[in-house]
C-alpha cells in the first residue's frame, strides 16, 4: 500500500488575504471558495480552510493519499495511531482523520467507497 503527501493544509482567518499572500509569493491558483481554496506546487497541493474553533488560524494539517482508506485507517489504529475521525465520503472523496504522537491531526484520503 503506498502513501503519498498529497495535501498541506492552511487553516485561515481571511480566505482572501490569505489567497493573496499565497499568489504574491508566485503561487499558482487552482479554484477559490469561502471555505476550501487550492494552490498548484507540483506532487503536493497546498489547500486553504478556513478556520474553526478546532482548527484554529496558522496551524497546519497534512492530508495522505491511500489506495484503500478503510483499511489504512483500522491498520493504523490496530497499531496504536490515534482515531480522530472515522472515514466517510466528503467531497468526492473517502476522508479520515487520525492523530500523530504530537497530538497534531492528520487526515487520509483515497477513492470513495463503493
Amino acid at each position: 500500500m503506498t502513501t503519498k503527501l498529497a495535501y498541506a493544509i492552511k487553516f485561515v482567518d481571511d480566505m482572501d488575504a490569505a489567497i493573496a499572500f499565497h499568489q504574491a509569493l508566485g503561487l499558482a491558483l487552482r479554484f477559490a471558495s469561502p471555505e476550501w481554496s487550492e494552490f498548484d506546487t507540483g506532487a503536493t497541493t497546498l489547500a486553504l480552510h478556513k478556520a474553526s474553533a478546532t482548527s484554529r488560524a496558522g496551524t497546519c494539517e497534512l492530508g495522505f493519499e491511500v489506495g484503500d482508506v478503510d483499511r489504512f485507517y483500522a491498520d493504523a489504529v490496530a497499531r496504536g495511531v490515534a482515531p480522530v475521525r472515522a472515514p466517510e465520503d466528503l467531497h468526492g472523496q473517502r476522508i479520515g482523520a487520525l492523530r500523530d504522537p504530537d497530538g497534531a491531526a492528520f487526515s487520509v484520503g483515497g477513492k470513495p467507497a463503493h
